[in-house]
């Protein structure tokens, strides 16, 4: 048979899509292993007392740029007054 023919291009089509579909499945695996030991850490954190949900907003707070969290401080600040609080 030789390699030109459609069967061997389907072939090879199959073999290369089965290792994307594998590959895949393992990181969505290792995604699942990852959720799973942030969920430990919250609930270690929680049993020595942390505010978890006080947590996960610093963490959130992190990953942003710190101009856009002054900015929404402001406005936010700016709200509060316009409202009494």
């Amino acid at each position: 048979m030789d390699d030109s023919t459609p069967e061997a291009n389907y072939r090879v089509t199959a073999d290369e899509l089965r290792q994307f579909v594998e590959r895949f499945e393992r990181l969505e695996a290792e995604k699942k292993d990852l959720a799973d030991q942030q969920k430990e850490v919250m609930a270690e954190a929680k049993a020595r007392g942390y505010d978890t949900k006080v947590m996960r907003k610093v963490i959130a707070l992190r990953k942003r740029d710190k101009d856009d969290i002054a900015e929404e401080e402001a406005v936010l600040e700016m709200y509060k007054q316009a409202l009494g609080m």
